[in-house]
């Protein structure tokens, strides 16, 4: 039977500018919409209708606004770079040679609908590519709904589920619930569950108008002062089926590309993928011939991530392997696989912990198997012995020239390396996919990408193994279960790397960053998590009891300064004592209005009493004790004696990598119980620590980045940074700074990186606000430099909703264009410090990835930590002084700045030794 394939152009610009980011070319021509519409229309092609039309709405007012003159009034023009990629859209859309229909006077809608009614009246199939639900009111069999975003249909059910109603009662649906955007009247407080429950009781909008005497309560006497206006709300929401058109279905064919006009467009608007494209047709073909079929060692980028919708978002076919033919199947499946998607179901999220109980495996779009190892519920049926498939599959998962790719796949690789396989030939990730395409666009754990990238509802871990105190462990799921959720897992691994890699594809920096660190990275944490670091327990209880001593000495001190006992962990007694009974000022309200005792609030009336003092020494210790001292003990891992955190490296926009369980990034350094934590990592006998810690490298970073000569020039000469900042703010010889001089431009040197004000500067250094805009002024009279690249960051911030790292990284930046005032500026402070941090971030990943090279093979050396700006090792004791070089030297190389990249090394028993 042919078909027709519609598309709601007008929808696909709306929705792919609020999908993508603000992307530009290097002309700062807006192309973000433009990318989504190419790539939408570029999966229409693959599915080669045999008719095919773009709908746009044609500028100029239609019959609705004759009908009703507030229609769509409320709407707000549409944004200027919205509005600048109309003209280019068309003018690609013409070129790939889909036939474009503009008509005056109407919507595309109306289009639509008359084309539809016109196809499906002659037996033609009919797909409408829109995000538009007024459309549904078409939909019947043999004309259905596709939404490319998400890569979902809707049939006759699929608007029942969706709206709870049939599509021959759309439009009274919508004329009841009405619209606020487009300003169809409705009914006031009218739902779509209101809407669907009327008609579902009366049957029609006529039948509900008829008895809207007997529908009580409020939303009665809205249904009834609304009768005037409803027949109305029914006209502007039913869409036109009887437009004059200038052609008739059977000549929208598909007519050939103009190819010069493609290739001239794609360059201008920087669509490498496209372009890419074009320029490999011919060779994609001969590839797709037998004869000429990729060999398992294929380069990535030559991997085939042609993908239908409905091979991203249709039902998996998935197997359950527990015979030895199954398995022998699967086993040559893999063989001959260019990427294998693998997936570990264990019995624990704690990767040190945990015993694998079972492995899923996906090589073909929508086909994956399940492997259980580890089932061990009453009556589970026979599987295969754990031991011999993992033997089997080893040197697949130990052969580099293999592709893989996973989803979070460090855990499984952690998991594997329990039985002896290092995972070798890791590809890809799908969540550093997502995270390198856009760090800030969504969560980028499975259920999330695979909603937002594919349009598909993942079987939850929940849904499998049930919820809080009774959720069962996954080794008593039964088989059939399992393999659902798991096989599922590996399928959306492989589907995922389909959707996202040729978005990296199309962006050579982000996919040099994706290829260069973040991938290379994957096998260097999972080493550093696998090694874990030595504690000494004897040396944590001892300062637990030092702190419990003096938080008990705080609570005597505090309660002397209040004039009785209190609970000094009860911010209610603690809000009474310190506002009621000691007057003292609430600077800083909680949301409801009450007088806060957060921290901030209690540093601000410090200076007014000295029992908000006693109170935040007495939180820093506790908080110290619970989170260090105490609970560090418990991590050791019974295994090996060691404590085994975990890095993410998928969790901060701006490329740092964070840790958890214990987190190594919040130990304080600024007090002295927080320096002695560190006292309790510790290295074996024979061995001691090695701290290598950058100095200062984000302030090298806005040297090199802003190319201001003075700041260049005094990092050079290799002094004292703030010193010579000092000199140069207050117009001395270095010799003469005072030390509240240099401590002032310390502050301004830091505080500019993170936007600080002059207000907060002021605040910082207890001077007022005048003296601290003078300290600005000075600076940037004497860095002009600096001044330029913070203004030049914002516009361009403001230009293309991102700024980027040395290295390409991109940090989208939301709240740039936000109303409220606060938001807009908190969002330009993170625009200019965004760059340092994330340039600092790729540093130091880089250079974790050359040492990691370096030590490769040694038994004399491990890296351990990754905290901040700072790498901890392992070493014995014979190799420290070859290991502080190499470390050093690979450390300063991670990058070329126009200033050095200085590294200070300590050497110690412990880390607050070497540190």
């Amino acid at each position: 039977m042919p078909n027709l394939t519609l598309i709601d152009g007008s929808s696909y610009l709306f929705r792919a500018f609020h999908a993508l980011p603000p992307l530009s070319n290097a002309q700062g021509e807006p192309t973000g919409a433009l990318f989504g519409v190419v790539n939408m229309l570029r999966s229409t092609l693959k599915a080669r209708p045999d008719y095919v039309a773009f709908v746009s709405d044609a500028s100029g007012p239609t019959f609705r606004n004759t009908l009703y003159d507030k229609y769509k009034a409320n709407r707000p023009p549409m944004p200027p770079e919205l509005r600048a990629q109309i003209e280019p859209m068309l003018a690609i859309v013409g070129a790939l040679g889909f036939p474009i229909l503009r008509v005056s006077g109407v919507e595309a809608d109306d289009v639509i609908g008359t084309l539809a009614l016109q196809a499906h009246e002659k037996g033609i199939e009919v797909l409408i590519s829109t995000g538009d639900k007024d459309l549904a009111q078409l939909v019947r069999p043999g004309i259905t709904l596709i939404n490319t975003m998400t890569n979902t249909t809707m049939d006759t059910n699929g608007v029942v589920e969706k709206f709870g109603v049939k599509p021959e009662q759309i439009i009274d649906f919508l004329s009841l619930t009405g619209d606020t955007v487009d300003n169809v009247p409705g009914v006031n407080k009218c739902g779509p569950k209101t809407a669907a429950k009327w008609l579902a009781e009366y049957g029609s909008l006529d039948n509900v108008m008829a008895n809207a005497g007997k529908i009580g309560g409020k939303i009665g006497e809205y249904l009834r002062e609304a009768l005037p206006e409803l027949p109305l709300s029914r006209e502007l929401v039913t869409i036109k089926t009887d437009v004059p058109l200038d052609r008739t279905v059977t000549q929208l064919n598909l007519q050939e590309r103009d190819t010069a006009a493609l290739r001239e467009l794609f360059t201008r608007y920087e669509f490498k993928a496209a372009l890419k494209e074009m320029d490999h047709a011919a060779a994609d073909a001969a590839a797709a011939t037998p004869a000429s079929t990729e060999s398992p060692a294929a380069e990535p980028s030559r991997i085939d991530t042609s993908a239908t919708p409905a091979e991203l978002s249709g039902e998996g076919k998935y197997e359950l392997v527990t015979t030895q033919a199954q398995f022998d199947n699967w086993l040559s499946q893999l063989h001959d696989a260019p990427l294998i998607a693998f997936d570990t179901e264990t019995t624990s999220l704690d990767a040190m912990q945990a015993d694998i109980v079972g492995l899923s495996l996906s090589v073909q779009l929508g086909h994956a198997c399940y492997i259980p190892l580890g089932h061990d519920y009453p009556g589970v049926p026979a599987q295969l012995p754990r031991d011999e498939v993992l033997a089997a599959l080893k040197p697949i998962f130990e052969d580099p020239k293999r592709p893989k790719v996973g989803q979070h796949a460090k855990y499984d690789m952690n998991i594997l390396s329990h039985y002896g396989i290092v995972v070798q030939g890791l590809k890809h990730d799908t969540m550093l996919e997502s995270y390198i395409w856009n760090a800030t666009a969504t969560r980028h754990d499975m259920d999330s990408l695979a909603r937002k990238y594919l349009g598909y509802e993942t079987v939850k871990y929940e849904e499998v193994a049930g919820k809080g105190a009774k959720q069962i462990s996954f080794s008593q799921v039964d088989l059939d279960t399992a393999c659902r959720y798991a096989a599922e897992d590996a399928d959306i691994t492989l589907r995922l790397h389909h959707a996202l890699w040729p978005l990296l594809q199309s962006e050579p920096k982000l996919l040099k960053v994706y290829e260069d660190i973040e991938i290379p990275l994957v096998p260097v944490l999972a080493g550093m998590e696998q090694r874990g670091v030595l504690i000494d327990v004897d040396e944590l209880r001892k300062q637990s009891q030092q702190l419990g001593k003096r938080m008990l000495q705080l609570q005597q001190e505090a309660w002397q300064s209040a004039g009785h006992e209190f609970n000094l962990d009860s911010p209610k007694q603690l809000q009474a004592i310190l506002f009621d009974e000691l007057g003292l000022p609430a600077k800083l309200k909680t949301p409801t209005g009450q007088p806060s005792t957060n921290e901030e609030a209690l540093e601000a009336i410090a200076d007014d009493h000295a029992l908000p003092r006693l109170i935040l020494e007495y939180r820093g210790l506790a908080k110290l004790r619970s989170t260090y001292t105490e609970k560090l003990a418990e991590m050791v891992n019974p295994r090996d004696g060691r404590v085994h955190t975990s890095y993410h490296q998928g969790a901060v926009a701006t490329g740092r990598i964070s840790s958890n369980d214990p987190n190594l990034q919040n130990i304080p350094v600024r007090t002295e119980e927080g320096r002695r934590i560190r006292q309790a990592f510790i290295a074996p006998k024979g061995w001691l620590v090695l701290a290598a810690d950058y100095s200062q490298i984000e302030l090298r970073i806005m040297a090199h980045l802003s190319g201001d000569e003075g700041l260049v020039r005094a990092f050079q000469e290799g002094g004292d940074i703030h010193r010579a900042t000092a000199a140069e703010v207050f117009g001395l010889d270095p010799k003469d700074v005072t030390s509240n001089q240099r401590r002032a431009a310390k502050a301004i040197n830091f505080g500019l990186m993170y936007g600080m004000s002059a207000f907060g500067l002021a605040r910082q250094l207890g001077v007022d606000r005048g003296e601290a805009s003078d300290y600005m002024a000075r600076y940037f009279s004497r860095y002009p430099g600096v001044h330029a690249f913070m203004e030049a960051t914002r516009e361009r911030a403001h230009r293309d909703g991102y700024v980027e790292t040395l290295f390409g990284r991109r940090l989208y930046l939301e709240n740039l264009s936000a109303r409220n005032q606060a938001l807009r500026a908190g969002a330009e402070r993170a625009a200019v410090n965004a760059p340092m941090q994330g340039t600092a971030a790729d540093i130091i990943k880089r250079a974790m990835i050359a040492v990691a090279a370096w030590l490769k093979g040694r038994d004399d050396a491990y890296m351990l930590m990754q905290v901040h700006d700072e790498l901890v090792f392992e070493v014995r004791a014979d190799a420290i002084d070859t290991v502080r070089e190499a470390v050093r030297e690979r450390m300063s190389g991670a990058a070329e700045l126009h200033v050095p990249l200085i590294v200070d090394v300590g050497v110690g028993k412990n880390w607050d030794e070497a540190h």
